[in-house]
């Protein structure tokens, strides 16, 4: 099979491109990897989302001991969802609500900034295994409406990336409950990554908070720091709070009902 993603100028196209195909593999872009199988998304890895086993293991679905036996015995068969569902660890629905939480959250920022695609993998799998796939129109619509929301809110996609600061005589104490959370968590390095991390809190969460911040004239972008930024945190440092799992099953409804 010959593929024409290279061809394409976004992630998005290609990943059209790849799908038309069938393609199976790991296409790589600027902020992240998205797995595909038989041309449909199984899964999104992005340094500014936690992966799949800090959400479980942090919102407490999976004992840590659990998650790392499960990844020890069923990693190199691709199958440590499997492990954890067959091993009763975790039920099927809740793994595969967590999964599309996952899924959909890395692929935002993935496709946030649409860029040409760095690398293709053919035949590349990832060692979770297969849970849920989801079209590759889905994901790109999904990401769509995600970044409209956030540019209704707020139109300046820097929100999202870079250090912030607070505003002089910017308190918390009339914002609701999450937002002046988020608030304190801004001191003029952090990222939206990093305060999510502090929070405990899922990133586009915490995006959607910082945005309506700014929007109040609370949060603005850090002036630029003098010395070299501390690289940002790993996807391990990232934790979770509970999800939307209204809107997730909804999102699973919906793709079954395809």
């Amino acid at each position: 099979m010959t593929t024409t993603w290279t061809t394409h100028e976004t992630t998005s196209a290609a990943l059209g491109a790849l799908a038309a195909e069938g393609a199976t593999g790991a296409l790589s872009g600027e902020r992240g990897i998205v797995y595909l199988a038989a041309g449909r998304v199984v899964h999104v890895e992005s340094a500014f989302t936690p992966d799949l086993g800090a959400l479980l293991t942090r919102s407490g679905a999976v004992a840590p001991d659990g998650w790392w036996d499960a990844v020890d015995h069923g990693g190199r068969q691709a199958r440590v969802g499997h492990r954890l569902v067959d091993s009763g660890r975790l039920a099927a629905g809740a793994l595969e609500v967590c999964h599309l939480g996952a899924l959909f959250d890395a692929a935002y920022f993935v496709l946030a900034h649409d860029t040409r695609a760095h690398r293709f993998r053919p035949g590349a799998v990832h060692w979770l295994g297969a849970v849920r796939s989801v079209p590759v129109d889905v994901v790109v619509r999904e990401c769509g409406r995600r970044r409209a929301l956030l540019d209704r809110i707020w139109p300046d996609p820097d929100i999202d990336t870079v250090p912030l600061t607070r505003v002089p005589d910017a308190g918390a104490a009339a914002l609701p409950v999450r937002r002046g959370r988020t608030l304190t968590q801004v001191d003029g390095v952090r990222t939206a990554a990093e305060i999510a991390s502090a929070l405990a809190c899922r990133t586009y969460h915490t995006l959607v908070e910082l945005r309506r911040l700014a929007a109040d004239g609370l949060v603005t972008a850090a002036p630029p720091a003098p010395a070299p930024v501390t690289p940002g945190p790993s996807p391990r440092d990232v934790v979770w709070d509970d999800p939307d799992t209204a809107l997730l099953r909804r999102l699973r409804d919906a793709l079954e009902a395809l």
